[in-house]
């Protein structure tokens, strides 16, 4: 994936780490070779001959923490009507029933293009569409997972293959019908599937339990234990819907957090996606043991789950991370500005996060949860993975350029990133995917024959 010659390139301002926090610096000369930065020099002068110039502001490529690819083919489609998530699920089941590794490597590709032109280097993808329609496996059994690895390759951007445990319906129930391509049958037989997977330059390979419903209390520790020995990433969704809390508790008379504790799940290389819905324990046991808290507000809205407690989480010490998750929208500067937005509405007050923190939380603490701790930030060594974001659209146009980071958290969108760079390479110039050409007819050519 990474370019390998030493390119030089010119910014003309740049968000970049310091001892007392990360501050926006001007004329920035930026230097990369084997995909990595290799200097980040701030007031350099004007740009100098030979330097790929990048006016607006350079931030780090951000992280999608949590993305179910198949999901972007239903936008618009499920707004009509009232309903809940239940119901709203049942709609997503029959999309994914419609997929196969051809379907679903067109499909993810032109999701994945969407991303990088939102300013997105790298996606954490919590895959459970494992087998064909009804459960029969493919000759190759990963060939869906293999699909998605091949997807963002040829999208440009980096993958973290959250193989999901996807076992039962609920709490001592067999799969439903569209449910049974999702199971491996034990978590013994995920394992051994998900050891066949192997790493490349763009891929790393991670763990998930779907959710405490979907994996029997004694098959979480299976899971687990795969996770610790590989030391990959491990997500799981978390309390997203009360049904799920008031199940578990009557099934095990424990919160989903404290079956998870009690498993071995939680830890500091576990994501928790979601956590709407949790007890003042359930948030200990999350801060005592440095669980991720994956945060991924238009989904949590679009579906009317709820607005979790992301700040009392990271107050208490839980690293927050971003994901677009149903893929509502695909916009990660909407992600982060939700967290703060979503927070006043609940309080009534202003202030929560910082534009800083949120950057963060889509950079560094992303990358981190996604098993790539070398990316997230542009310092000298650092994998080379930058966007640029506008400083002069309708919509970022005013505030003075000391302010950039306000401006691209609260105001820009992903309409307004100009350049993504990904090890060194260029997969997006001036607003247009150097590798999809056309990504909107891409889009709408794979799920209108979903539709069919």
């Amino acid at each position: 994936m990474s370019v390998t010659e030493a390119q030089t390139y010119w910014a003309e301002y740049a968000w970049l780490p310091h001892d007392g926090g990360p501050a926006v610096e001007r004329d920035v000369l930026v230097t990369v070779a084997d995909g990595r930065f290799t200097a980040v020099t701030p007031d350099s002068g004007p740009c100098p001959p030979g330097a790929v110039r990048l006016d607006g502001l350079l931030l780090p490529g951000q992280a999608n923490a949590h993305s179910h690819a198949f999901h972007r083919a239903l936008r618009g489609s499920v707004q009509v009507g009232s309903g809940t998530f239940w119901t709203w699920r049942d709609t997503m089941y029959r999309f994914a029933g419609a997929l196969d590794p051809d379907s679903y490597l067109e499909l993810a590709t032109a999701v994945y293009a969407e991303m990088a032109l939102a300013g997105i280097s790298a996606v954490g993808e919590f895959h459970y569409l494992h087998h064909a329609p009804g459960g029969a496996r493919y000759d190759d059994p990963n060939a869906m997972g293999h699909a998605l690895i091949e997807a963002a390759a040829r999208a440009g951007i980096r993958i973290t293959l959250l193989d999901t445990c996807y076992l039962s319906s609920g709490f001592g129930a067999e799969p439903t019908a569209p449910q049974l391509r999702f199971s491996d049958g034990d978590a013994e037989a995920w394992a051994e599937r998900v050891d066949a997977l192997k790493p490349t330059a763009h891929a790393r390979i991670g763990a998930a339990v779907h959710s405490v419903r979907a994996v029997p209390a004694g098959q979480l520790g299976t899971v687990a234990q795969w996770g610790e020995r590989e030391r990959a990433p491990l997500h799981v969704h978390l309390s997203e819907q009360t049904a799920e809390n008031e199940a578990c508790l009557a099934a095990h008379g424990v919160t989903p957090t404290r079956l998870l504790a009690d498993h071995g799940v939680l830890g500091p290389r576990t994501s928790a996606v979601h956590a709407t819905h949790l007890t003042e324990e359930d948030i200990r046991l999350l801060s005592d043991s440095s669980t991720n808290i994956c945060m991924c507000p238009t989904t949590e809205r679009d579906l009317a789950d709820g607005i979790g407690p992301a700040r009392q989480l990271a107050s208490a010490g839980c690293p927050v991370t971003l994901g677009s998750d149903s893929h509502a929208v695909i916009d990660p500067w909407e992600e982060a500005r939700a967290l703060e937005l979503d927070e006043r509405l609940r309080t009534r007050t202003r202030g929560h996060w910082t534009a800083n923190a949120l950057l963060r939380a889509g950079g560094e603490d992303g990358h981190a949860s996604l098993g790539w701790p070398e990316a997230g930030r542009i310092e000298a060594g650092a994998l080379a993975d930058f966007t640029v974001v506008a400083l002069d659209s309708v919509r970022t146009a005013g505030p003075p350029p000391e302010l950039g980071a306000e401006t691209a958290v609260f105001a820009a969108s992903a309409a307004d990133v100009r350049h993504l760079v990904v090890g060194g390479r260029h997969v997006v110039r001036d607003g247009r995917h150097q590798l999809v050409p056309d990504v909107p007819r891409a889009l709408s050519t794979t799920i209108a024959t979903l539709r069919r």
